[in-house]
């Protein structure tokens, strides 16, 4: 464990929005002038993309700035960050399935630069298989930019409070708070995986430029100990403090119990 009393976030990249429809316009705001930035200089823009609730009104504003503000995915190459172990691409569940709905069959995104991790691979295949997208995303150069979001006990991706600094890309065993908010998605608990497929915390921090985006009460507690607490495993998060390219997006609600 690492623990650190020193560190505060750089308030000055804390941005705090009056509703979550407008932290979520600014978020995509952010990612649209990069993807445009790449186009000038005539290269690709490597995202690392993030599901569940949170990024949804990001992934709307993206779609209708292609729709009518002529913002091209054609140069964009895409990681998501998890996948639930073992699922199926085609379950409505999957993040495959979401990211599909929520933002790549509405954009010109190529389908050959869409990485997700499928986790039809056998158990004795997931190592290899991890390893391989790891160095798919060092191949392109690293992520140009990390959205994220923050689970409740603090997981960036799915690395569970517990996970070592230094990781990369692995199955984890999911944790119990994580498994009991996914219930509303598949109904029952008992319907809920009990592992991912995760990029590790190390692979997130290398990441150019990383936005992290929290809405609504329910994640106000976790904020502040991601950004006033102890820098320490048991909330993957806090080691975000330590980055200079992190900046955190906040709507009021989520932000309540910042002090700055």
């Amino acid at each position: 464990m690492i623990k650190s009393s020193n560190i505060q976030p750089d308030f000055d990249k804390l941005t705090v929005y009056d509703s979550a429809v407008l932290a979520s316009k600014y978020t995509a705001k952010k990612i649209a002038e990069l993807i445009l930035q790449k186009q000038k200089e005539g290269n690709r823009a490597i995202l690392g993309l993030a599901t569940g609730n949170t990024p949804k009104m990001v992934y709307q504003e993206l779609i209708r700035l292609h729709k009518y503000e002529g913002l091209s995915f054609s140069n964009v190459v895409s990681f998501n960050l998890d996948e639930y172990y073992p699922i199926s691409v085609n379950d409505e569940q999957s993040y495959t399935y979401f990211m599909n709905n929520n933002l790549f069959n509405h954009v010109d995104i190529t389908q050959e630069n869409i990485h997700i991790p499928h986790t039809d691979c056998s158990s004795n295949q997931i190592s290899e298989y991890c390893l391989d997208y790891e160095n798919k995303i060092k191949s392109y150069g690293g992520l140009d930019l990390q959205l994220l979001g923050i689970g409740r006990n603090g997981h960036i991706g799915f690395n569970e409070p517990g996970s070592k600094f230094d990781s990369i890309t692995r199955l984890i065993d999911l944790h119990p708070l994580t498994r009991e908010d996914a219930i509303e998605n598949f109904g029952d608990l008992d319907n809920v995986p009990h592992q991912a497929i995760t990029m590790g915390i190390n692979t997130i921090v290398q990441a150019k430029k990383i936005l992290l985006l929290a809405l609504g009460e329910r994640k106000s507690e976790i904020i502040k100990k991601a950004l006033n607490g102890t820098i320490a495993t048991e909330v993957p998060s806090s080691i975000l403090q330590t980055l200079p390219q992190v900046e955190y997006i906040l709507d009021r609600e989520a932000a309540v119990l910042i002090q700055k």
